[in-house]
């Protein structure tokens, strides 16, 4: 398996996209995953944010990354689909993403629906729209070729009986599932066997513990956590992602484990790889790095 990490590691050390990447350079990591901006920012322009924006070269950045060894794993255009502005703004914002995604050699974008049910919205209604929005999103990404993963992050996408009829939106390779072992644990479900259940539609995985303090207060009261503010191995979360890392691998799972933390300008992102470096060889799984 391919050994990544998103950037929003380096979220609260304000520090640009080429800083996450020259981290991964010097760390031995070969794939990352970033946020994808639509607009322009002074945070962004000053170099205090690690994503990229629409706006940017991606064949510049391809350079770059491609001086360091580094690739993207998979884009983050994860703008919510499931309220209103999922159908007037969401399917705007990751159409644009398709194309760049493509010219900066990504194969995937991930996406997903919001926090809560909308407000005053019928389910039935609000998956009525995500079947729009997926059906529009994956025929222009067929285009392309670029894959769309589905990420469980909120209200819809934690449930598996709404995953189950998301994934079969539109009859197409291209949509996957990007499976998040820490979301799927704050919002009650059992992470492995929500994998296990969805093992032949994963395409890129979120690795993701929760400390127990987290999982404590909020586990089955969130739908999903932005940042974990745990380094793996160190959370309540820490056997299920082993688990996780046996099932993926027993069916022949040979995509990005892209860890999700909290970086601390690097100290915490420095321990969740080394964990996850020694489980993946305690486990007899290949890394690519070793």
């Amino acid at each position: 398996m391919k050994i990544g990490f998103h950037t929003d590691a380096f979220n609260t050390a304000f520090v640009s996209f080429r800083h996450a990447v020259d981290w991964a350079s010097r760390n031995n990591v070969h794939n990352i995953e970033c946020g994808l901006l639509g607009g322009v920012s002074w945070i962004h322009g000053l170099g205090y944010q690690p994503h990229v924006g629409l706006h940017e070269d991606p064949r510049e950045l391809l350079e770059y990354m491609a001086e360091r060894s580094v690739s993207f794993s998979q884009i983050d255009a994860a703008y919510p689909l499931s309220g209103f502005d999922g159908l007037t703004h969401g399917v705007a914002y990751i159409e644009k993403a398709i194309p760049w995604t493509s010219h900066a050699g990504c194969p995937f974008i991930d996406t997903t629906d919001g926090l809560h049910k909308p407000a005053g919205v019928e389910e039935e209604d609000s998956m009525q729209w995500m079947a729009l929005a997926y059906r529009r999103i994956v025929s222009v990404a067929g285009r392309y070729g670029i894959g769309i993963n589905i990420e469980p992050h909120g209200y819809f996408t934690t449930k598996p009986h709404f995953v189950e009829r998301m994934l079969d939106f539109v009859d197409s390779p291209l949509l996957g599932l990007n499976m998040d072992t820490g979301n799927t644990f704050i919002a009650g479900e059992d992470p492995v066997a929500y994998l296990g259940k969805f093992i032949t539609r994963v395409r890129h995985v979120h690795v993701k513990d929760v400390s127990p303090s987290l999982a404590a207060a909020a586990r089955g009261e969130q739908t999903g956590i932005a940042l974990s503010h745990c380094a793996l191995g160190e959370g309540a979360n820490a056997n299920n992602i082993r688990e996780c890392l046996r099932l993926l691998h027993a069916h022949g799972y040979q995509g990005t484990l892209s860890i999700e933390c909290e970086g601390q300008s690097g100290p915490m992102l420095a321990a969740s790889l080394a964990w996850l470096r020694k489980t993946l060889a305690e486990l007899g799984i290949p890394d690519e790095t070793a």
